[in-house]
């Protein structure tokens, strides 16, 4: 046995697609090894910004062997009446390296087949890997480029290639780039190429060239060094998961240190401090206790060699952000929000959906229909649906996009808007991705929803509708808000219905002139999918998510929906789902109306509809309430009456008055069976 080692070498990949690349490339290479019936021991992936490598111990050295039974043509047609090969045969024979000698008969269901075996004898592994070009070519990446005179089309330029098989390498040739036994250590700390003497000294060789291979190895030391400062220091610093990973995936060396500002600029709303930091400057702020300071944490890309003078050098950097911040921050306080408003007529939202204004008084018209729905002060939405958006037109917006909505809330309390309308302009964008909490107020609630509803009903009435990996106004992400919401507030009003009416506004504004029923079907199937998704988070079974589906999407009963369906299955419900399966697929062929008992011809029928008269109030109160384990409860007491009274009734009777009876009983239990669940859909 001996290791395998695969590393690509790059240019600086962006942060964010370090770890998701590391991940691909050992997914891959576990394929190619698995494909190629090679065996191996442990696998071990490493990535930094110029590298993705992964190291394989104990590749065998040579594949398994190979040994399976082919199934060919059924025997009449493989001979003919004589008993000669036909040309089926012989052709199947060829196909598999094989003669028609090695051929015969057996029996599989009844029916003769021709049967073949086949044995190959396992390659030599050093035969099989220069096959690791095509798992190099085929990593995927979310952007790609083209280089010099390069076809290929990648993250990054592909500088070097390493791959060896023990101390053996592996010959292939990507772009121009051979494969061999050098890397690169650290861009700047070391002393140039690095020869890799054998796979399992890949990372020692790389760190004593300035390369901390491993991306949990870098993460514990960065955390380890901010932990150490801050114990010096006697600051709290909190580790930002998301910042962590990015600086993490920035350097190859990573030293920490930090930096200082002037106290002054620790008047502006803490929210600009911390994403100018964070988000423009991938520094960590510094607390002492909840007090935020005026020191920063930072990650450098090298040694403690003059870090004084890189101290100096990103408190600079800082002092020239805070400058502008402070400037925005002023001038924009000098400006109403009615003049703001106004600007907003300026910003085109879509060119065929018209200017951002046009769309804050279409969410403002929306979210007033809205708001009973939420028990939430007409005229606190009112306010809130006209302002929402005016922070957009806000210089510090215009510079820190990430603080719209924040700075909009700060200002509105400013200029003496009300607290819960103000706290609407921030909470209107949320949840803001998986994870957020949605809004906590009624109008920020009202009016969240009320954003996301026009935009993704309006990108769909104009046809611009998400598909594959292509969401560019990030409408799945809304509609995942948009059921949050709805579930998170409790809110009764049925999707489906909701998205009627949000599209029929827009109609009779014309705001589009697409098919009315169309789009509402799209827009139907694009939420199902979404709704989809949050069952299966929660583990709810495939057939369980397509059983609650189909019924009135109430969002607010959709989980409980499920988990009475879900814990029905659990208790020996076959019979029951049988038989309710049943009575919904006969009632199909009749209408609704009342049933006549002087019409029943035995008593399982007059059993069956004192068992109804008696049950289905019961359910339909406890569907009414959203009590769906008892609602399933009481049509289980229907289980043996429905039993009986099909083996004992003739539902299609040739007596028209008799049988158009039995089908409105049947109508009649059917349509309290389907406000709980469609039972046919369950797999049993």
């Amino acid at each position: 046995m001996r290791d395998l080692l695969l590393e690509i070498g790059l240019e600086e990949l962006p942060a964010q697609y370090v770890l998701r690349s590391e991940k691909q490339l050992a997914e891959r290479v576990t394929a190619f090894l698995t494909d190629a019936r090679v065996q191996f021991g442990t696998l071990t992936v490493y990535s930094t910004p110029r590298r993705l490598a992964v190291l394989v111990k104990d590749v065998e050295e040579k594949q398994q062997d190979l040994t399976e039974t082919l199934r060919g043509p059924a025997k009449k047609i493989a001979q003919d009446a004589e008993g000669n090969w036909s040309k089926a045969a012989a052709g199947f024979a060829r196909g598999r390296g094989l003669s028609v000698d090695d051929l015969y008969f057996a029996e599989e269901k009844g029916v003769e087949y021709v049967f073949a075996d086949r044995h190959e004898s396992g390659q030599a592994t050093s035969t099989l890997l220069p096959a690791l070009e095509d798992v190099v070519r085929g990593m995927t990446f979310p952007k790609n480029m083209k280089w010099g005179t390069s076809s290929l089309r990648y993250m990054r330029p592909i500088r070097w290639l390493v791959a060896l098989f023990g101390a053996e390498q592996i010959d292939f040739e990507i772009e121009g780039v051979k494969t061999g036994n050098v890397t690169r250590g650290h861009r700047f700390l070391s002393k140039g190429d690095v020869t890799i003497a054998e796979p399992a000294a890949y990372a020692e060789t790389l760190e004593r060239e300035f390369v901390v291979a491993s991306y949990e190895d870098r993460k514990a030391r960065i955390e380890r060094q901010i932990d150490e400062l801050a114990s010096e220091q006697g600051w709290t610093v909190p580790l930002d998961a998301s910042l962590l990973e990015e600086v993490t995936n920035l350097v190859e060396w990573p030293t920490a240190l930090f930096g200082e500002f002037d106290a002054s600029y620790l008047e502006l709303p803490e929210e600009v401090l911390i994403t100018t930091m964070k988000e423009h400057q991938r520094y960590f702020p510094v607390y002492i206790g909840e007090t935020l300071k005026n020191y920063f944490v930072t990650v450098r890309n090298g040694n403690a060699d003059h870090l004084q003078n890189v101290a100096k050098g990103n408190e600079k950097v800082i002092r020239a952000r805070l400058a502008d911040a402070v400037f925005f921050y002023e001038e924009d306080q000098k400006t109403k929000i009615d003049d703001q408003l106004v600007r907003l007529d300026r910003i085109v939202f879509h060119e065929k959906l018209g200017t951002t204004g046009d769309k804050v008084r279409r969410v403002e018209q929306l979210a007033r229909t809205l708001a009973p729905l939420f028990n939430a002060d007409a005229t606190k939405v009112a306010r809130a649906g006209a302002i929402h958006k005016f922070d957009l037109v806000s210089q510090m917006v215009y510079e820190f996009t990430e603080l719209q909505g924040v700075m909009g809330e700060k200002y509105a309390l400013q200029q003496g808007e009300d607290k819960e309308v103000a706290a609407a302009i921030r909470e209107h964008y949320m949840p803001r991705f998986a994870g957020d909490a949605s809004p906590s107020t009624p109008t920020g609630a009202v009016l969240a929803l009320a954003d996301k509803l026009d935009s993704i009903a309006a990108f769909f009435g104009i046809g611009m509708i998400p598909s594959g990996s292509q969401d560019p106004f990030a409408l799945r992400r809304q509609a995942q808000g948009v059921v949050q919401i709805l579930a998170d507030w409790k809110i009764a009003l049925p999707l489906d219905k909701l998205l009627s009416q949000v599209v029929d506004s827009q109609l009779q504004a014309g705001l589009y002139d697409a098919d009315k029923e169309q789009v509402k079907a799209q827009l139907k199937d694009f939420f199902m999918l979404r709704l989809k998704y949050r069952l299966q988070e929660r583990q709810v079974r495939y057939d369980v998510i397509d059983a609650v589906l189909t019924t009135e999407l109430a969002i607010n009963r959709l989980d409980a929906r499920a988990d009475a369906v879900q814990a029905m299955l659990a208790n020996d419900a076959k019979l029951l789902i049988e038989q309710l399966t049943r009575v919904v697929n006969i009632a199909k062929k009749g209408e609704a109306g009342e049933v006549d008992p002087a019409l029943f011809e035995n008593k399982e029928e007059n059993e069956l509809h004192v068992a109804i008269e008696a049950t289905l109030p019961e359910t339909e109160r406890a569907v009414e309430d959203g009590d769906y384990h008892q609602a399933i409860a009481s049509l289980r007491v229907l289980e043996q009456p429905i039993s009986a009274y099909f083996e004992n009734t003739m539902v299609m009777s040739d007596v028209e008055a008799i049988r158009e009876n039995r089908l409105r009983e049947m109508k009649r239990l059917a349509m309290t069976i389907e406000s709980v669940a469609d039972f046919s859909a369950l797999v049993l």
